[in-house]
């Protein structure tokens, strides 16, 4: 299965790219690795990870660094709804659900 992202996390995404960059070079890279190893692992076994309460809707963490991906199993692909930090703001994401 392939993946992609929603309009709003593809940014997310890339603003914690520069993040760590900016922080460490390398560390971006690093960040960047670890998502990655989470997304194949999303798309090989997508029920792998647990459920957010009773929705479809479903969280991978990341180790290294505080973030989840939140993401939609959809008929052919999956959508990254959101790289949701693991202590704020845990449901600013719910309205980019079905989009």
């Amino acid at each position: 299965m392939r993946y992609r992202f929603h309009r709003a996390a593809v940014s997310e995404h890339l603003d914690q790219v520069s993040f760590y960059e900016s922080r460490l070079p390398g560390l971006g890279a690093d960040y960047l690795a670890e998502f990655e190893t989470v997304m194949a692992r999303i798309c090989v076994e997508p029920a792998f990870y647990p459920r957010v309460g009773t929705s479809d809707i479903r969280k991978a963490g990341l180790k290294r660094f505080p973030f989840h991906v939140i993401y939609q199993v959809a008929a052919t692909q999956i959508v990254v709804l959101a790289i949701a930090h693991q202590r704020r703001r845990p449901t600013y994401w719910m309205g980019r659900i079905g989009k």
